[in-house]
């Protein structure tokens, strides 16, 4: 059971008891990422979480809100995503107040230094380079700007070498004012906590800080190309790479659509686990890669599907091949009732494991009040998984496979095209 408080300021608050719990994790969500910005902004909304950490006019640097949490021995972080920036902090619950009072102050009282601003922009140039250098982290990066060609969604989380050397204070600081303010945020606390302890600590910390604004941002919505021939690969070559890394997909569901559940059970059929479709054949039957995997990624306005394998640089045709030929069988016989039955077992499984960390169990309900229509619990979900047909999970197959033009990704030794477009053409 979760409840939700909204406030005078525009904040929201989402309180997520567990009676058994310990531990308390509270979860400061914001709807800001990547495909917020500009092209000259690219990789601002991931510059400023950096700089949240840097001090407040309470704690004057990173080492005195590293030392007051260290102390209390809690685990904190942040990340930034194209469509949304989380701080969080997951401590014993008797130190339910601290937490909140450091998250609030991060929040709204950084001082947001210049010599810091300076400083981090050298961190972030070397953590966009280990990005580009690493293949395994990389290729995800350019799957999106191929499918998401040009568009917001396309562009890096943390930005681009030559957009953050450009970024200037003023114009990060600007973007920060935008966002940064009450009636744009979500707070999560789960775990060991009550309603009404949730309400009055966040009164106390949250509700001093106004909003005149009140509307939320709105993003650039992605618009689908009419003709997607024209972007089915792209190359990253890496002269000495002896492991390619090679990713095949294209466009699927947003938040909110009514097939979402089929198509997570179809991407567990194909490559959630060790016992799915692309595993075995890929991996257990022909030795082409050690790791193959399938998996979905949703905005609210469009969604991702996308096949990841690390294969040989002389088995890449054959590995793109046998991915194929295992789309092809899913096109035309669909799945059997034996693999939905363990699809849904495996699901359930896995929401219950994840939803006993009380960190998992608020990014669950943040990130659906800030993106769903509705806030479903894993209850409720896991009952709509339970009514998923093999008719409805035909019926992805067909949206996936059959209505659009697969994109391939691919980082490797590679400089001709041709042998990799004519094996894309047969399609499935």
């Amino acid at each position: 059971m979760y409840h939700q408080t909204n406030f005078s300021n525009g904040l929201r608050l989402i309180t997520v008891p567990v009676k058994s719990a310990k531990t308390v994790a509270v979860m400061v969500l914001l709807p800001v990422g990547s495909r917020y910005e500009s092209r000259q902004l690219n990789g601002a909304s991931h510059f400023i979480e950096h700089m949240m950490f840097k001090g407040t006019r309470k704690r004057p640097n990173t080492l005195a809100i590293a030392k007051e949490l260290d102390g209390i021995g809690a685990l904190y972080n942040a990340f930034t995503g194209k469509d949304h920036t989380g701080y969080w902090i997951k401590s014993a619950k008797e130190k339910l107040e601290i937490i909140l009072d450091i998250l609030a102050d991060m929040l709204f009282n950084s001082v947001f230094d210049k010599r810091e601003f300076q400083r981090e922009k050298g961190v972030i140039l070397e953590e966009i380079k280990m990005y580009q250098e690493n293949p395994l982290l990389y290729i995800d990066q350019l799957f999106e700007e191929l499918l998401f060609q040009g568009q917001a969604l396309g562009r890096s989380v943390s930005g681009r070498l030559a957009n953050v050397r450009r970024m200037r204070y003023k114009h990060l600081f600007g973007y920060k004012k935008l966002f940064y303010r009450p009636g744009q945020m979500i707070v999560v606390i789960a775990g060991g906590v009550e309603k009404h302890q949730a309400v009055k600590l966040v009164k106390k910390f949250f509700l001093q800080y106004q909003d005149k604004k009140r509307k939320r941002i709105k993003y650039k919505p992605f618009i689908k190309r009419k003709s997607e021939d024209d972007f089915r690969l792209k190359i990253f070559y890496k002269k000495d790479l002896k492991q390619a890394q090679v990713a095949l997909g294209g466009f699927a569901y947003p938040y909110n659509h009514p097939r979402l559940e089929a198509a997570t059970l179809l991407s567990i059929i194909l490559g959630g686990n060790m016992s799915s479709r692309l595993f075995i054949e890929v991996r257990e039957r022909r030795g082409l890669a050690y790791s193959v995997r399938a998996d979905l990624d949703k905005y609210q306005d469009v969604g991702s599907y996308v096949i990841q394998a690390g294969v040989d640089k002389e088995k890449v045709p054959e590995a793109i091949k046998v991915i194929l030929d295992e789309l092809k069988k899913v096109r035309k016989n669909g799945v059997t009732k034996e693999e939905l039955s363990r699809a849904k077992d495996y699901l359930k499984g896995i929401v219950k494991i994840s939803l006993e960390n009380s960190g998992s169990l608020a990014n669950w309900y943040g990130s659906q009040a800030l993106f769903a229509d509705k806030i479903v619990s894993p209850t409720q979900r896991l009952k709509k998984i339970k009514k998923v047909t093999r008719r409805q999970i035909r019926e992805v197959i067909q949206d996936f496979f059959q209505k659009q033009t697969l994109k391939l990704a691919l980082i490797g030794p590679f400089r001709d095209k041709r042998f990799l477009l004519r094996i894309l053409k047969g399609g499935v």
